[in-house]
Formats: structure tokens, sequence, C-alpha cells
């Protein structure tokens, strides 16, 4: 028999009733009956009830055992009474009567329970990441993330993918976020950067011959914490194809992503390939976002012109300022009590807006602030224009263009979660194309680019040399589902003249171009195919298959908001030895005074 088990704790069935077998585990929970004393023992597969009489001399080993203390115990299995029998749990027919126990290790107080999923607070989750690991929800969570990564490794397998793997130490990149960096010993004064993504490396697989790359691939980001992206490190899966167009990227994704939601969906539906293609500019329009969540069944209308030299002072004297006027519809909304307006005007506030303005709509016309002052046949232009009927309401966003379309997207999601209008059970896929190519810096007025800077411009050179640079757009494009993002993705940008001008309109000069992408650009001068691909990531994935609202549910071992390990006590001070190697002096920023 073997030293620790015969068996694992979520093994034993009813036809295994007389065997005399040994399990190892932790203690989950013990019941004292009086003469009888239960253990649940907890392992990585299950637990199994296992019971010991007072009169058994094993029983002063095990009546004081602490929870999460780990034991050895062998003795027969028996088959338990019908009305003893648990169904909640695969080993619930059977017990184990105990009548030999080895106690392993002892654990000392818990800071927090493992038994429940209540709620505990965050840092000493973090601080005992160990213990709340072995939580029955968060473990389920880190096994579904294993075995949605195999399956995409296998997919992508299947699909004519080689798993390359890209280095970890590289140089710095306008990837848009900043870099983790890391002090060279050899090369005092110099620095490697850890990887963005590995953008330049996928690219220069392609242009050294290989075809269909991909990898699981850890990303380094020093940017804040947010519920749907971690600080410091995240996992995507990173792809790259040579001598295809950007339709080709999306039949190639689709069937991997529609095939792992659907393996893990569990009754859910899956949107199926093709996925909706949605322009970046209609997107903006009709969803005030570029992570849409087509979950939600109403879209947002310009309404611009009814309120145009309108009655409505400010919404019409804001328009002949060059605002915009969005209209988020709410059907069934006009039911509600004034205190429902009244708090999403207040909620409006808070989000940095003026007020959140409002018609509803009933027979004969509308009525709220607005529809007083707003002439008879506006309001009903307004109704048509949304599609809205007597009951319904709509909701109003007034400001420069962009801001608009954000707002009002804010409002729509804001609005369908209150009126439980977000259809459930469901991933809802779809592709945002066409993204703009630069955008300008407001602060600044600086054009920078927008997404990707090695992406390929919709009408190459020519556009480059041409169009206004806010007006081209570029071969990018995002995959999102149920309004998160889980990629950005591009054809490249394969011509070295189209390189140099793409840089030189965001103030790049072609010397710059050369110090700071001089193996890209160099690549490029030797012949590059047209290539593209893409890099969905595996945390957000996880995290909507598992339907958890934030990414720490997901991941194994997460740092907290302000980017700490605060189990492993990082980020941590270096003693003066081996800055001195390093060639580092450090600078604390002055102590702040209260």
């Amino acid at each position: 028999m073997h030293q620790y088990r015969t068996h694992t704790c979520g093994q034993l069935r009813v036809e295994h009733a007389g065997e005399v077998v040994r399990l190892s585990g932790w203690v989950h929970r013990t019941r004292d009956h009086g003469n009888l004393m239960f253990i649940d023992l907890r392992d990585h597969y299950g637990i199994t009830q296992c019971v010991v009489d007072i009169s058994s001399p094993v029983f002063a080993s095990v009546e004081n055992l602490s929870n999460e203390s780990v034991i050895t115990v062998q003795g027969p299995v028996a088959r338990r009474t019908d009305d003893t029998i648990n169904a909640t749990i695969p080993t619930g027919e059977i017990e184990l009567r105990i009548e030999e126990v080895t106690v392993q290790a002892v654990a000392d107080p818990l800071p927090m329970p493992v038994n429940q999923d209540a709620g505990y607070p965050e840092d000493i989750r973090l601080r005992y990441r160990f213990l709340d690991l072995r939580r029955e929800e968060l473990h389920r969570n880190i096994i579904l993330r294993s075995q949605v990564i195999s399956s995409i490794r296998r997919r992508m397998t299947d699909s004519g993918f080689t798993e390359f793997q890209t280095p970890i130490l590289t140089s710095s990149s306008p990837e848009g976020a900043r870099d983790f960096l890391v002090p060279s010993r050899l090369h005092p004064g110099q620095f490697y950067a850890l990887p963005q993504a590995p953008q330049q490396f996928k690219q220069l697989t392609m242009i050294a011959g290989f075809d269909r790359y991909f990898q699981i691939a850890p990303c380094f980001r020093d940017e804040d914490a947010r519920a749907d992206r971690s600080p410091g490190e995240f996992y995507q899966l990173d792809l790259e194809m040579s001598f295809v167009t950007q339709e080709d990227v999306f039949d190639a994704l689709e069937p991997v992503l529609a095939g792992v939601f659907e393996e893990f969906a569990e009754g859910r539906s899956v949107t199926k390939p093709p996925f909706p293609r949605i322009p970046f500019d209609e997107a903006m329009m009709k969803y005030g976002s570029d992570k849409p969540d087509l979950r939600i069944p109403f879209e947002i209308s310009d309404v611009t012109e009814a309120f145009r030299g309108s009655n409505f002072g400010i919404f019409a004297k804001a328009v002949e300022g060059g605002a915009v006027v969005r209209a988020v519809p709410a059907p069934g909304a006009g039911g509600q009590p004034r205190s429902y307006f009244d708090k999403l005007n207040d909620w409006a506030r808070e989000q940095g807006a003026a007020g959140l303005g409002y018609i509803v709509f009933e027979e004969g016309g509308g009525k709220g602030p607005i529809a007083r002052n707003l002439e008879d046949e506006r309001v009903a232009a307004i109704k048509e224009a949304t599609g809205l009927g007597d009951g319904d309401a709509v909701f109003f966003a007034c400001d420069k263009p962009s801001a608009a379309a954000s707002f009002a997207g804010v409002v729509r999601q804001k609005v369908g979660e209150d009126l439980d209008m977000v259809e459930k059970d469901c991933f809802k896929f779809c592709w945002i194309v066409d993204y703009p190519m630069y955008e300008m810096d407001e602060d600044t007025g600086r054009i920078e680019f927008s997404h990707n800077p090695f992406s390929m411009p919709q009408g190459g050179l020519e556009a480059l040399e041409s169009m206004n640079p806010l007006d081209i757009k570029a071969y990018q494009y995002d995959i999102v589902c149920n309004g998160v993002e889980l990629s950005s993705g591009a054809i490249r940008n394969h011509l070295p003249e189209i390189m140099y001008k793409a840089f030189d309109i965001a103030g790049y000069d072609k010397d710059a171009v050369e110090s700071r992408f001089g193996g890209m650009i160099n690549a490029l001068k030797f012949g590059a195919p047209p290539h593209g691909g893409s890099a969905p990531g595996i945390d957000r994935i996880v995290m909507l298959i598992a339907d958890e609202p934030n990414l720490r549910e997901v991941v194994a071992f997460p740092m907290n908001q302000q980017a700490q390990d605060l189990m492993m006590g990082a980020p941590n001070d270096v003693d003066a030895e081996r800055l001195r190697e390093l060639h580092i002096r450090v600078s604390l920023p002055p102590e702040k005074k209260d």
C-alpha cells in the first residue's frame, strides 16, 4: 500500500465498499457527535467523509485536530445509510471508517476560513493566497484557467500554428504603457525592458520565414490596476500569420475563441462565426464605446438636430458651439418613479457630468424638465429617431463629440443594468474594425498613434502623404465579448518606406526609428511578407467564462491594486552591495508632510 494514499479524496464510490484504503489530505471540517467524530478530508480532487468511534484507540489523535491540518487515514470503506447520504458531493454515498491515522502537519489558527466562500478582506486573501487558493471557488477557477489554456493550445496546434517562445529581456517599445526596466550589470547605465507584448519578435518570426506562430505569452506593463486589468503582468494568446488579409486573421481566430467558449459554456450561448464586424466610428455612435456590450438590446442615437435652435437653451447653445446630443433609449422606464430619474441625475454628477436630462414619452407628447422646454414637434422627432413609444424614456448626453459618445456609452450600460435588460447566459462577440491610425493629444496638440504603431494604414503610403492624419484608418481591429476587450490586432506594416513615413507623422524622425526599432526596420529591408495577427487576453477569457467580475479571481498569485505582492513582499528593498554591482543609486522622493 502506498505510503500516503491508495485513492484520492474524490475517487471513492459505492463499489469500493469493504476495501481498506488510505487517504491523505487537509482537515476541511470536523463534527463531534458525542460518540462519533466526523472529519471531512479534502484534497485537490474532492472531499471524503471519514468517521471514528470514541472507543477507537486513534480517537485521541483526531479529536482536537485543527482545520487545515494534514493527515493520512486508513480504514475500510463503508456504504452510508440512505438517510445519511450526501448527494451534493460525488463521494456522498460512502465514508471511510478510520482505523489508523498519521498527523503529517498541524495547522496554526487560520487567519481566514478555507471551508467557506464568504467574502474576506482582499489584503488578507492576498497575504495568505496559498490558503485562499484552497477555497473551492478559487481552486475551481485556477483549474478552469489551466483547462482553457490547454484547449486553446490544442486548437491552435490543430489549426496549423507553431508554438514559439520569445525573449523576456528586450528593449523598450512604445506600446502605450510604461515599461518595467531591468538594469544591466555588464553594461552600466543601460537597461533591458520586460516586453509589454512580443510584438516585434512575432513579426520578426514571420520575416524569418515561419508562417503561423503562437504562444501563451507573458506580458509586462507598469500600469494601474482595474477590474479587467492586472497590474504588472498578464498572459495573452499571441498569434501572427503570413500572407494574410484582415479577414484571414478573423477566420483563423474565430473558431478557436468560439470553440473554447462553447467548450466551457455550460449551457450559455456563444456567438457563431463569423462574428459581427463593427467600424470604430459606428461603434462610438451606436454604443458610445469601442468595447460594446451587445447583450444590451438598444442603441444610442444622434438627436443633435432636434435641439439645434430649440427652446431648450442649454442644449441649443451648446450645439451652436460644436456640441452634439446623443440619446440613450430606456425602454419601459416611463413606469419608473421620479426618484429613479433623480438618482440617475445624482449618479451622472458623480461621473463628472453636469447632470442627466431625460424625456418620458406618453400619449400626446412627453414629460420631464426637457420636454417642458422643447417644442412638441421636436419631442416627436426624438421619439421617432430613437424608435421609442409611449411608456418609454430617453436620456441625453450633450458635449463635444468624443465626450458625448463616451458618456452616452456609460449611461447605456448603466440603464441596461438598472432595467435588467442585459441578456443573461450568453457570450456575444464582435470585431471592432477601421480604427483611426492617429489621434491628437488634446493637451499638447501632438499627433500620436492611436493603436499599434506597427499597423498598416489603409491606403498605404499614398494615404500617409495625401490625407489628414486624423482621417486615416488602419487595418487595426479589436475583438470584444460582453463589453470586454479581449484582444487588439492588426495587419502589419511590412514596408520600410511606409514605416518611416508613419512614424514621421507621429514625431519620430528616421534616426529615431532606426535607433529604437533598428532590428525591425533592418529586417523589413530584406523582404518581409504581408502579415498580421492578434493577441486575446487569457486572463479576460477565463474571467468571462468563470463569470467573475475581477481578474484577481482567476489568477493564482495576483498583485493588489497598488502592484504589491503581499504574500512574497514585493517590491522590496535591495541591499547597497547589489545596487553598487548594478551601478545604481536610489534617489527617493521627499516624504510628504501632514
